[in-house]
């Protein structure tokens, strides 16, 4: 138990070293909330609602944290698939879903200050700070939040490790999982037949705890989602399970992790 808790600490201070020294994720990590805050302060400036700002805030922050924990993690299999170290994570003796698991977990402590940023440029603009109304609730919906978004990640990475079009199928997932799952606008404004495909989205309930937890609207619907979220959470937990099963034994028979 030492050697893997050793081993996940080790793996997710050097991807953090890693993810860093890289100008795309810095640009991620630093600048893109600062554009996403001020595109959303100007979208919902003057649209009448009061709780516009948390929509700033969160919009710009949870897009950032999902793009630095899921689009790089996985991003991160094609770089060390091109870069042929691939093969070697994959048989090290510490198991590839640890590996995998350190590399998602030093994205998550990264990606968590694009939310500080939006929060500062958002405050910046208004001329306020955005307020949370439930403190409490809103630690938890964001550990829930995190939660989900690294297993989401994890099926994904596992999903893609098979494949060499990793950067394509990623630009095909990103921006559908942002609109889908509400993180700048309310689900209830998508049509009926999609709102269905976002309620069997984990992110979709995340998203609505932490926005309820904010404004403190709906707070008895709070436990509802957080029920919801864990059923789904526990549900992908087998999947990648099941994903992580696969994938193991696509790749000892047909030797897929090369790049041809």
């Amino acid at each position: 138990m030492r050697s893997l808790i050793k081993l996940l600490g080790s793996t997710m201070v050097l991807q953090m070293k890693k993810s860093f020294a890289r100008p795309m994720f810095r640009f991620c990590l630093l600048l893109n909330p600062i554009a996403n805050t001020i595109f959303l302060y100007e979208l919902f400036y003057n649209r009448g609602t009061s709780d516009f700002l948390s929509y700033v805030v969160l919009g710009a922050g949870l897009m950032g944290i999902w793009s630095c924990i899921c689009f790089s993690s996985v991003g991160d299999i094609n770089r060390e698939r091109y870069s042929g170290t691939l093969p070697f994570i994959y048989a090290a003796p510490g198991g590839f879903g640890m590996i995998i698991l350190g590399k998602v977990l030093g994205n998550t402590l990264l990606s968590l200050a694009t939310f500080g940023i939006s929060y500062v440029t958002a405050g910046v603009l208004a001329g306020k700070l955005m307020m949370i109304a439930k403190p409490g609730m809103f630690f938890i919906a964001v550990v829930f939040m995190l939660l989900c978004f690294i297993v989401v990640s994890i099926c994904f990475a596992y999903i893609l490790m098979l494949s060499r079009k990793t950067e394509l199928y990623m630009n095909l997932l990103e921006i559908p999982i942002i609109f889908l799952c509400g993180f700048t606008f309310p689900v209830e404004a998508l049509p009926d037949g999609v709102r269905i495909i976002s309620n069997c989205l984990p992110p979709t309930w995340a998203v609505r705890m932490i926005r309820m937890s904010v404004t403190g609207k709906n707070m008895g619907e709070f436990l509802t989602s957080l029920g919801y979220l864990s059923l789904e959470l526990l549900l992908l937990v087998i999947i990648s399970a099941i994903l992580y099963w696969y994938m193991d034994r696509s790749i000892r028979i047909k030797s897929t992790l090369e790049v041809c």
